[in-house]
C-alpha cells in the first residue's frame, strides 16, 4: 500500500509519500519560520494562507521525487486535529479532494499520534508496549502505549508546554524566533553550577507538568541579574538543565509505575541534545532503553502523517468527505488498530 501524508496543523507544510514494502519513497517540508520571525511567533491567518500557497507545489514535487503516479497511490493521510483550525482546513480540503479525484479512501491522523509513531520510521524502531514523552511546542504529555490507538494518558502540562517555556525564555534573553533551539546552542556557553532553578512539580507524586512558574523564576533572575552575554549564556544553562531533569525525573517515574523497560521521545523537543544525553543515561541504569526520531522528523512533517495513516488505512479505518478538522482533539478518543 502506497499512501501520501499531507501535515498543516501549524507553521510547517510537510508531504510524503509511503511505501509499505519500500518504505519512506519521498518527503518534501516548507517552514514558515521566516514568515512569522518578524511577530514573535505564528500569526494563524497567515499560516493557512502559506499553506494554501504551498501544498499543492510540495504535493508535485513530492510525486516526482517518488517516481509515483495517482494511479500508484493507494490511500490518502491528513492531519484533521490538534492544531489550528485553518491550517488543517487546508490540509483536509486538499487530502479529502485528492481521494475524491483519485478515488482512494482517505483517513484524518492525529497530529501527536504522528509524532509518537515517527521513530517507526527507522531501525530499531520500538516494540509495544512502551512508555512515550510528547514534547512539542504546545504539548508536553507522557502516554502509555499498548498498541497504534491503545493510549492511556499518564500526564501532561497544566499551563505552559516545554517547547513554549522553551521559546518564552529565549525571548526574554533577546533571542529570535524560534527561539528554543537557540537557547539551547546559547547554553552550549554557560558555565554549569552559577545558577539554580527549580524541577517544578517534582517534589511531589504525580506525572503532570508546569513550566509556567519555571519561565516566571528565568524571567526574575534576567531582570536581577543584566543582559551580560556570558550571564545569559550561564541563565539558558541553568533553565535548559532544569527543564531536562524534570522530563527525565517524570519519565523515571512513568517507566517505574508501568514497569515498561522501552522509552519513546518525540516532538520538537526530542531533537534537544541535552534531553537525549540525559535520558540515555537514565534509561540505561534502569536497564531499559530510549527510542526518538531522527533529527527531520522531530518537528512536525510529511512522513509521520503518511505513516501513522497507512497503519490506520490498512485497518480499514477511513473517512468520508463530510470530516472536520478537529482542532482539539485528545489521544485517549482514537480508535485502536487491531
Amino acid at each position: 500500500m502506497r499512501v501520501l501524508g499531507i501535515e498543516t496543523s501549524c507553521d510547517e507544510t510537510g508531504i510524503a509519500i509511503y511505501d509499505d514494502e519500500q518504505g519512506l519513497l519521498s518527503h518534501e517540508l516548507y517552514s514558515q519560520v521566516k514568515l512569522h520571525a518578524d511577530y514573535g511567533g505564528v500569526v494563524p491567518e497567515l499560516a493557512s494562507r502559506d499553506h494554501v500557497r504551498k501544498i499543492v507545489p510540495l504535493i508535485q514535487r513530492a510525486m516526482q521525487d517518488a517516481n509515483t503516479t495517482s494511479a500508484q497511490i493507494d490511500g490518502i493521510a491528513f492531519t484533521q486535529g490538534p492544531g489550528l483550525v485553518g491550517a488543517l482546513l487546508v490540509g483536509a480540503s486538499v487530502g479529502r479532494s485528492l481521494a475524491y479525484a483519485w478515488n482512494v479512501p482517505a483517513v484524518g491522523v492525529h497530529h501527536m499520534e504522528g509524532h509518537l509513531l515517527a521513530p517507526m520510521l527507522d531501525e530499531p524502531a520500538p516494540e509495544f508496549p512502551f512508555v512515550a514523552l510528547l514534547v512539542s511546542g504546545g504539548h508536553t504529555m507522557l502516554v502509555s502505549v499498548e498498541g497504534i490507538g491503545k493510549y492511556k494518558l499518564l500526564g501532561e502540562s497544566v499551563d505552559d508546554a516545554a517547547g513554549e517555556a522553551f521559546d518564552k525564555t529565549a525571548k526574554l534573553l533577546g533571542l529570535d524566533y524560534p527561539g528554543g533551539p537557540l537557547l539551547a546552542k546559547l547554553a552550549e556557553q554557560g558555565e554549569p553550577g552559577r545558577f539554580t532553578f527549580p524541577r517544578p512539580m517534582t517534589d511531589r507524586p504525580g506525572l503532570d507538568f508546569s513550566f509556567s512558574g519555571l519561565k516566571t523564576f528565568a524571567a526574575n533572575t534576567i531582570r536581577a541579574e543584566g543582559q551580560a552575554s556570558q550571564t545569559q549564556a550561564d541563565i539558558a544553562l541553568a533553565f535548559q538543565t532544569a527543564v531536562v531533569e524534570t522530563l527525565s525525573i517524570k519519565c523515571r517515574r512513568a517507566l517505574e509505575q508501568t514497569g515498561l523497560k522501552r522509552l519513546v521521545i518525540a516532538g520538537g523537543v526530542s531533537a534537544n541534545k541535552a534531553l537525549r544525553a540525559e535520558l540515555e543515561q537514565m534509561t540505561a541504569k534502569l536497564k531499559g532503553r530510549v527510542y526518538y526520531p531522527r533529527l527531520e522528523f522531530c518537528t512536525d512533517n510529511g512522513a509521520m502523517i503518511a505513516y501513522a495513516g497507512l497503519q490506520r488505512l490498512k485497518a480499514g479505518q477511513v473517512v468520508d468527505l463530510s470530516a472536520k478538522a478537529k482542532p482539539r482533539w485528545t489521544l485517549e478518543s482514537l480508535e485502536p488498530v487491531e
